[in-house]
């Protein structure tokens, strides 16, 4: 998760929430988002 911007780490947590993927694969994103205090407002929706 280190590896990812804060920008891809939003995309990926919208497009996995998008596809319904794993939930516990959305999980770990969102704990990384609330880890790095990110505004969930700011991802981009396509």
């Amino acid at each position: 998760m280190a590896m990812l911007t804060d920008e891809m780490l939003l995309e990926s947590y919208q497009m996995a929430k998008e596809l319904q993927l794993d939930m516990e694969f959305i999980a770990l994103l969102l704990a990384e988002i609330h880890k790095r205090n990110l505004d969930m407002n700011l991802a981009i929706v396509h």
